[in-house]
């Protein structure tokens, strides 16, 4: 990963969601809700958040937290470690 995220900060692509459909209509990109649940791809160097969450893990996230920007055609999410609000457990 081209990014390390800082302290007590994650970098999270988040998940995309299906196209949504009511009925026979199609609901428009912008009018969809973000994401709030993502996958984790680095980890700050924060050893109490080393601890707690790993590359790889899928986690949910406060709906207006962090900072979104696009790297290479993906979007990402630079989030801290208090606006994380869960692990997502299979």
């Amino acid at each position: 990963m081209k990014i390390q995220p800082l302290e007590d900060r994650v970098l999270i692509k988040p998940m995309e969601e299906k196209e949504k459909k009511l009925g026979s209509i199609i609901v428009p990109e912008t009018a969809k809700e973000k994401p709030q649940i993502g996958a984790i791809e680095a980890v700050g160097t924060d050893e109490e958040l080393q601890k707690n969450v790993k590359v790889g893990d899928k986690v949910i996230f406060a709906k207006y937290g962090g900072t979104e920007f696009e790297l290479e055609g993906t979007v990402y999410l630079i989030v801290q470690k208090s606006d994380l609000l869960g692990v997502l457990k299979n």
